[in-house]
């Protein structure tokens, strides 16, 4: 019989399945199948039985798909439609915000500075105990309600006004980015995580290319852009994937379909806007890995 030999590629190779294991069982078991009878319940009509219980099926077609974008409407009496485009321009703004602060961040907490354990908790404090716990102790602290009211910032203010007048900047664009502004501490809250990645990111960069940049006499300017950037773009796309599916997970749409599910108990239409939600997401991963691809190979 012939000898197996255990090479360099294979042992990778199974050290990689090792690895990935624990994801893969996961996914077969709580996402897999659950996917496979969601698609299964978007094309019946799911009803409860009167006499033996237990759900019962009847082959609908797309007639879920129709109708959620025909005559169902959401809880706040919006089109289907509306939703889904709202949510995306949402996130198109809100993803590119969240990346930039997340970055801006890290890189003031990995500097070097008295008392920078210090602002690292503070700066950490509201993810850790909540964005409703600090809220409450702003509120309890000034003794007023203000922090927990709707106006910020930018609220009302002359502000807007100029940035809509002499910017360009078109309405439906400007007031996502200034409702962020607003609520800044919702913004530190969402930006936590991906700080959290970025920080280990920088300091696994090796100062050496720190060194060699200021020997050569690079700027601050350049040498974020040609040794911070390219070490941690791989991080970059990372963070931007993660922060559309969180944005997602917390969006309207993943309300309607509980609300569709459990509260109006229909089940197939709400199982077919699931599917629909599903397909959406991967379409912008899909377009946010294709722009970032272009960009890691310019840095390689």
């Amino acid at each position: 019989m012939k000898k197996f030999r255990m090479t360099r590629a294979r042992r990778r190779t199974l050290y990689g399945l090792l690895f990935l294991s624990p994801f893969l069982i996961g996914f077969l078991m709580f996402f897999a199948m659950p996917l496979i009878r969601t698609i299964f319940y978007s094309f019946n009509e799911v009803s409860v039985g009167e006499t033996t219980g237990g759900m019962q099926f009847a082959p609908n077609g797309v007639k879920n798909y129709v109708d959620l974008f025909t005559t169902e409407v959401t809880t706040k009496a919006g089109t289907m439609l509306e939703l889904f485009v709202n949510q995306n321009v949402n996130m198109l703004i809100s993803v590119p915000l969240i990346t930039v602060f997340a970055l801006f961040m890290a890189l003031l907490a990995n500097r070097k500075f008295k008392g920078r354990a210090l602002v690292r908790m503070i700066f950490f404090l509201p993810i850790i105990l909540g964005l409703a716990v600090v809220t409450d102790m702003l509120t309890m602290t000034t003794g007023s309600d203000t922090v927990q009211s709707s106006g910020g910032l930018f609220s009302e203010s002359i502000v807007s006004v100029l940035l809509n007048n002499y910017t360009g900047i078109p309405v439906r664009v400007l007031n996502p980015i200034m409702q962020y502004v607003d609520n800044i501490f919702e913004l530190i809250s969402q930006a936590g995580v991906q700080t959290l990645i970025y920080l280990t990111a920088l300091q696994s960069i090796s100062p050496s290319l720190y060194e060699v940049a200021r020997i050569e006499g690079a700027t601050t300017y350049e040498t974020f852009w040609k040794v911070t950037i390219p070490s941690i773009i791989h991080i970059v796309m990372f963070v931007v994937v993660y922060t559309v599916v969180e944005q997602f997970l917390q969006s309207q749409i993943a309300e309607e379909v509980y609300s569709f599910a459990f509260e109006q108990n229909k089940i197939g239409v709400g199982s077919a806007l699931s599917v629909v939600y599903i397909i959406n997401v991967m379409a912008i991963l899909g377009i946010v890995l294709l722009i970032f691809r272009k960009a890691v190979k310019r840095y390689e």
